[in-house]
């Protein structure tokens, strides 16, 4: 490896790059704890959550990615009635938060209610975000993967 090929750990959280999965509870107040390394890669900035787009999951997005996502949202037309419905439906419920010193967010009722997460949580890594998810709607998820459907998905973005 060149210099410039050099593995940076800290760039890499830095970048947001969520991996693994967890199972949390939501505490008395229905906080939820982050863990300490996705924590540190959202850089201490805040997290917006949003309804998942074709799944019952909340997508979990860190400001730096929420800011590309804007940026390409602001160069819609407002004329593209789909896309201005679309903006609407998923910012409208969205939740801006911040990690508190201990670690842990307070997602809105109305997101947690139509995500069905009541006690425990999955939190699942999803490369640049990660997603919030009953522990029943995430095992059915994951007993309804195909095998061929999974490798045609990988194939499909290059992996």
């Amino acid at each position: 490896m060149g210099t410039n090929d050099t593995f940076d750990l800290d760039e890499l959280l830095n970048a947001g790059a969520f991996v693994g999965s967890h199972t949390h509870s939501l505490d008395g107040k229905k906080r939820l704890t982050i863990p300490s390394e996705w924590r540190e890669a959202t850089g201490g900035m805040p997290v917006f959550v949003l309804k998942g787009v074709d799944q019952p999951c909340l997508y979990v997005f860190t400001a730096r990615d929420m800011k590309a996502r804007l940026d390409k949202i602001r160069s819609i037309s407002v004329a593209n009635a789909k896309a201005q419905q679309f903006i609407r439906s998923i910012f409208s419920c969205a939740d801006r938060l911040e990690i508190d010193a201990a670690g842990r967010i307070r997602v809105s009722d109305r997101l947690l209610e139509w995500a069905g997460i009541t006690g425990q949580v999955e939190l699942v890594g999803v490369g640049g975000r990660f997603e919030l998810w009953s522990p029943e709607q995430w095992n059915k998820q994951n007993s309804q993967l195909d095998p061929q459907s999974f490798a045609e998905a990988a194939a499909s973005i290059g992996f």
